[in-house]
């Protein structure tokens, strides 16, 4: 099927990198958040960003311009029902999801193709609550995803080959790699990442060494280009936690267990760069380690 108008719920962090590949691609995006104020960041930010590829030479001007004027933001969910392609890019807990869903299946059409970016929450599941588990899938972008390559398309065990193939135009047409993932736990990215991640926090937990010096291990001994706890404060804490509990429920294997310490952070509020507090202090002008 042909894909030419593509929705977006949630204008956060993903939802608005997902507008903006969108709109560079020539696609007609309706943006959708329940906050007006979040509508507004967004767009600023997709500006500011395409701005920088401007100014490197990856982005024509008239071509930022006719892209911007390509996304419709809107606080109706009502408004997402002409499109031909869904993304719900909304926060990482299943029932927020799942009202979502609830909300859109009376205003779209038959043929539209419902999708998800979460990054470890069952698609067959999601699915299987909606009215067409064959035109449902997972469609996880990474972030930032103006400039990550990968998009991880899953396919739950309704998904027809029909809606596979289209959901795998469109990453062709946005000029990014698609890896199929089978429907299991956090798929292939993050089934391999947030362990890591849990285990650096684990090794800081139990003294074997310091933020700095854990971070700092990675980068220079295994040429990560971040360490493993600077990237869970750009991840978001609450999201690598999230994923966790998603790996340790859905495979029950005491390996995938949240260390205690991150639980810590996320009651503590310290989510990381998104709140000014992580692993790091972001507060001043420089990162500050808070262990």
């Amino acid at each position: 099927m042909d894909i030419e108008r593509v929705g977006i719920v949630g204008a956060g962090q993903m939802g608005n990198g997902i507008a903006h590949v969108m709109a560079l691609a020539g696609y007609e995006v309706r943006l959708n958040d329940l906050d007006r104020e979040t509508l507004d960041a967004a767009l600023e930010k997709i500006g500011r960003n395409m701005d920088r590829q401007v100014r490197k030479g990856a982005v024509a001007e008239a071509d930022k311009e006719a892209a911007l004027a390509r996304i419709t933001p809107t606080l109706e969910i009502s408004d997402l029902g002409a499109c031909d392609l869904v993304i719900e890019a909304a926060t990482e807990r299943e029932e927020i999801k799942q009202k979502i869903f609830d909300a859109l299946l009376p205003h779209l059409k038959p043929g539209t193709i419902l999708t998800s970016n979460t990054s470890s929450i069952s698609i067959t599941r999601l699915a299987s609550r909606t009215d067409r588990p064959e035109k449902f899938m997972g469609f996880h972008f990474m972030n930032p995803v103006p400039v990550m390559q990968l998009v991880e398309l899953i396919r739950g065990i309704a998904t027809d080959d029909e809606t596979v193939a289209a959901c795998r135009a469109v990453v062709d047409r946005l000029g990014k790699t698609a890896a199929s993932a089978e429907d299991f736990p956090a798929f292939i990215v993050n089934r391999i990442l947030m362990p890591m991640i849990n285990e650096a926090v684990y090794t800081l937990y139990e003294g074997v060494g310091s933020v700095q010096s854990i971070d700092r291990s990675m980068k220079l001994g295994a040429n990560h280009p971040m360490g493993p706890l600077e990237l869970a404060d750009f991840i978001g804490l609450d999201t690598c936690l999230a994923i966790m509990n998603v790996l340790h429920d859905g495979l029950a294997d005491t390996k995938y267990r949240p260390c205690p310490l991150l639980t810590k952070y996320v009651e503590a509020g310290w989510l990381g760069r998104k709140t000014g507090r992580g692993f790091y202090d972001y507060r001043g002008e420089t990162p500050v380690p808070t262990r």
